[in-house]
């Protein structure tokens, strides 16, 4: 039986809304529509009019959708349906979006943060289905995570369960999440860019040229160009590569240990970068892990891969059915 679903993104930038429907244990992705993020008012109109817009367009009624996933940066109350002021979303200060997509449209609506939608899409269509303890990990701009344990989305005692980036690994090091040395600060984009900084400019500082990097291209390097450099053979770019890879063992050692889980998950850069990555991650992981748990757990990239936020906010949907 097909269970038709609604699904909203939304981004500091972008807004999207698809149309779905899930059938024998699979996600269906019929269209999307997607708008600039603007004003608070102008947005949540667009938002509006694209739901209408899709229902129509799709000759649906109300009764036919069987719910909307909502995802969006937090803070948030996924219990109430509250958007609170993240730091992505200006102005987005204590907004009702359950409550303003119920009342215009009369369909059940559940709101979840970014990191617990990609949770759920991998673990119900992605790397993690068939589990019941498996963990997401983003690893793009910043670094979060979504926990399903026991065979549910874990989301803590106010939803701040999953926020892993915040986990000092190091007393000193690159800054992400506000704190130096974090897992954030070793394993996201911006992160790596940073310890790129440092050690090319102890090059620089000694006199030694860097091919890819000259000293007014070091604000603007990105771990993209870092990535392209290591894939050709580049001795410092392997070894800033070598450094977020041991660290991120280093985030999922402390893991494995806690949660046991099947599988964890982990997207953006690490699906791209993986032959990067995974052999210094895999090693700190033998060595500091429990071996009971380290064999009983895979770390898989994303099967949804750069299409999982059109998964996510669908399988909120789906989640609640």
């Amino acid at each position: 039986m097909k269970r038709y679903l609604l699904g909203v993104d939304i981004g500091g930038t972008k807004c999207a809304v698809n149309y779905g429907y899930e059938e024998d244990d699979n996600l269906y992705i019929v269209d999307k529509i997607r708008f600039e993020t603007t004003t608070v008012d102008r947005t949540l109109e667009d938002i509006l009019k694209t739901i209408e817009l899709l229902i129509e367009k799709h000759q649906l009624t109300a009764k036919d959708i069987c719910a909307i996933g909502i995802s969006s940066g937090g803070p948030l109350d996924s219990t109430t349906g509250v958007i609170m002021s993240p730091p992505n979303l200006i102005g987005w200060d204590n907004i009702p979006i359950v409550n303003i997509i119920e009342d215009k449209f009369g369909i059940k609506a559940f709101l979840q943060n970014d990191a617990n939608a990609c949770a759920l899409a991998e673990w119900k269509f992605g790397s993690g289905k068939g589990t019941r303890n498996m963990v997401f990990m983003t690893f793009g701009t910043g670094l979060g995570a979504g926990l399903v344990i026991d065979g549910k989305l874990y989301t803590g005692t106010n939803d701040n369960a999953g926020e892993l980036g915040h986990i000092r690994l190091a007393h000193y090091g690159p800054v992400g999440y506000g704190k130096s040395g974090s897992f954030e600060g070793f394993c996201s984009g911006g992160g790596i860019a940073q310890i790129a900084k440092i050690l090319v400019l102890e090059k620089l500082q000694m006199g030694e040229e860097v091919s890819w990097c000259t000293r007014e291209q070091l604000e603007s390097i990105t771990a993209q160009k870092i990535a392209e450099e290591a894939n050709r053979g580049d001795e410092l770019a392997s070894e800033i590569f070598r450094i977020s890879g041991e660290k991120l063992g280093e985030g999922l050692s402390i893991l494995i240990d806690i949660l046991n889980p099947e599988v964890i998950v982990i997207g953006s850069i690490f699906t791209r970068c993986s032959e990067l990555l995974r052999p210094h991650m895999q090693s700190v992981i033998d060595r500091e892990a429990l071996p009971l748990a380290s064999r009983a757990c895979r770390v898989e990239v994303s099967k949804l891969g750069e299409n999982i936020g059109d998964y996510a906010a669908l399988s909120v949907a789906a989640n609640s059915l």
